[in-house]
């Protein structure tokens, strides 16, 4: 009878054993991350998943932000897309489609979606259904080196700093092979334009870089390095403009530089210098700048749905965006931790919180096209072209639009 019952035993604790081997997931994310501290960040973010959820193990891939948008319909195409996504808000009219719709599962769990910022909400929306749940949002502001102020004897810019006094600024930073700033393409400069009244959509919604407020603005913007000299030129390489305008910055070769929130992670890694932070300059229709920000869904073709639904819950969830923000990877969408971002990566960063703060009581979302990514990557082609002077900034928008409307 101990025989037939310890053969029972054996037998269940073997279908015991085989059920939890099933339940075993394996799920893939993908994300873009620019720099080793942020490769960390993402890892641990995963890492918290496999802390809830034991059956759960998240495999984090990664590449640049550039390659990371020419990557995902390479992997849509073949059938290979991971079972997470990352996806950006400016990107979500153009990649929605890759993804699951989140609403059904929002509803079901009656998940707090209230928790978090309403605009980035809205802009990882496509026809009206959520695919991806939210990290972070933010306004684009203007870093600075407050060292460099320092040095060169002038007060360091607060909210509703002038155009006139940027330019000052701009002009007495650029010495001793030291520039003002450093320009990037298109969404600072979006910032700029649209401080200047300047639109990049028609009143339908459609890409309009041609008209003549925006071309005005942008031959302002590209005068910052052909006429005033205050900004270095910019290489033709392809390269992200963000992301070498960021490296000048943190070498200390340039004093101002416009980004978001999220990056203050890498700025704070890379500088060796105080780091100020201020709303982009007033000029003739305000301080006028727009945001953004990027979250998490499910592929539509992903064999594993309901884990990856626990897994985004997670990796978007309390313990997440507190760990972000005191990173200073994410201004956080919840929120409830925004202040984190504030109290601890943002502490001894000059003029953080009230620069914050005034930026989003003037800022817009950022709107764009379904094609937006090949807008941005057409900006990195020829907008090098304008800057060296070899075409004239009316005739690079022109082309852009040509190319992007095709």
């Amino acid at each position: 009878m101990r025989s037939v019952l310890r053969l029972a035993c054996a037998a269940l604790l073997t279908i015991a054993c085989a059920a939890t081997a099933r339940a075993e997931v394996k799920l893939t994310w993908f994300m873009w991350s620019g720099s080793e501290p942020e490769v960390v960040a993402w890892k641990h973010v995963a890492e918290l998943v496999h802390e809830k959820y034991p059956d759960i193990t998240v495999e984090f891939q990664t590449t640049s932000f550039p390659d990371y948008w020419t990557k995902l319909p390479v992997l849509a195409a073949s059938g290979k897309l991971p079972d997470i996504i990352s996806l950006q808000s400016l990107r979500a009219p153009g990649f929605a489609q890759l993804m699951e719709p989140l609403d059904a599962r929002i509803a079901a769990d009656k998940f707090d979606i209230g928790a978090f910022e309403p605009s980035i909400i809205k802009g990882l929306q496509r026809g009206g259904k959520q695919y991806a749940l939210p990290y972070d949002f933010g306004p684009l502001v203007l870093y600075y080196n407050t060292e460099l102020f320092a040095k060169a004897g002038l007060p360091e810019p607060r909210p509703g700093w002038t155009e006139e006094a940027f330019m000052k600024a701009a002009r007495a930073l650029t010495k001793d092979g030291t520039y003002g700033f450093a320009v990037s393409e298109p969404d600072a400069f979006i910032a700029f334009a649209r401080s200047k009244g300047a639109s990049y959509l028609s009143d339908k919604g459609d890409l309009d870089l041609t008209n003549a407020g925006l071309k005005k603005a942008f031959a302002d913007y590209v005068a910052l390095v052909t006429k005033e000299k205050v900004a270095p030129l910019f290489p033709a390489s392809g390269t992200q403009s963000s992301s070498v305008a960021n490296g000048r910055f943190t070498a200390g070769n340039v004093a101002m530089y416009v980004d978001g929130p999220w990056q203050l992670l890498n700025i704070k890694k890379k500088a060796n210098f105080r780091v100020g932070v201020a709303p982009v300059p007033v000029r003739s229709a305000g301080s006028i700048t727009i945001t953004a920000g990027s979250g998490f869904g499910i592929s539509a073709t992903s064999r594993n749905k309901d884990a990856a639904w626990k897994a985004v819950q997670v990796m978007t969830g309390p313990e997440a965006e507190k760990y972000l923000a005191e990173a200073g990877r994410a201004f956080s969408a919840r929120k409830a931790f925004q202040e984190n971002w504030f109290a601890t990566a943002a502490q001894d960063v000059t003029g953080a919180r009230e620069a914050i703060n005034a930026a989003l009581a003037t800022a817009e979302p950022f709107v764009t096209t379904p094609n937006w990514s090949v807008v941005s990557a057409l900006f990195l082609q020829y907008a090098p072209l304008a800057y060296a002077g070899s075409e004239t900034p009316e005739k690079v928008l022109e082309t852009i639009q040509t190319l992007a409307t095709q």
